[in-house]
């Protein structure tokens, strides 16, 4: 049975954050994953067909919709995802496949004779859509995020910031791969199970913000 997960996302000040920093940090874990500063940066390369089909049920606030991407974190690419991201009524679900950097870059580069039989079922969907819809890599996407963890209701709480866009290029496993700023803001996520214990929603309360469906993927596709 797939876990679906409630999510709120709020685009927030500088000054918002600092706060939020300052309020999680007193009463939340950094996630182990963090370096010694709390953060970590992540490279992601999404998917999208021909007619931008992500993209457009994004910005139209489809009911049902899902995206691919492969991500990595602080350029270590012994460690790389691909994950797919269904939302369904608000909520979200994630399903997840370690990859090599090897198998990474041959579905950038379009060589995928290997993925029917890699025993992955996800790799095997991908690969399925990548025929049946035209599925293609689309866009790099790059960011610095903060997060922490809460065990009562299986919270996350991330700060992302410093949202950068490769463009249309996908050579994302060049670490000299030139990326620009998005545009976009600082991006608050909160995410939790069955109930969202009231010292968080305390910790991350901003009187003049509200929910939105905000979309890294959306502002670094700004370009193209």
């Amino acid at each position: 049975m797939e876990t679906y997960r409630n999510e709120w996302k709020h685009e927030i000040s500088y000054s918002d954050m600092i706060t939020i920093r300052h309020r999680m940090r007193a009463v939340a874990k950094a996630d182990e994953h963090a370096g010694p500063d709390g953060s970590y940066n992540v490279r992601s390369l999404y998917f999208d067909t021909p007619a931008d089909k992500a993209l457009r049920e994004k910005i139209d606030g489809v009911n049902t919709r899902e995206k691919f991407r492969i991500r990595y974190y602080n350029g270590d690419q012994a460690f790389i995802q691909l994950e797919k991201k269904s939302k369904v009524n608000g909520l979200g679900n994630k399903k997840y496949a370690n990859i090599t950097a090897r198998e990474a870059q041959s579905i950038a580069d379009g060589n995928w004779g290997w993925m029917p039989q890699s025993g992955r079922p996800l790799v095997v969907e991908l690969y399925s859509k990548m025929q049946s819809e035209g599925l293609r890599p689309k866009t790099i996407v790059d960011y610095t995020r903060e997060p922490f963890v809460y065990a009562p209701g299986n919270v996350r709480v991330t700060l992302d910031y410093n949202i950068r866009t490769g463009l249309n290029g996908i050579d994302f496993l060049n670490p000299r791969c030139i990326t620009i700023p998005a545009g976009g803001g600082i991006i608050m996520e909160v995410k939790w199970d069955a109930f969202l214990p009231a010292v968080i929603r305390k910790a991350v309360g901003l009187n003049d913000r509200r929910s939105s469906a905000f979309s890294k993927y959306r502002i670094c596709r700004i370009y193209g």
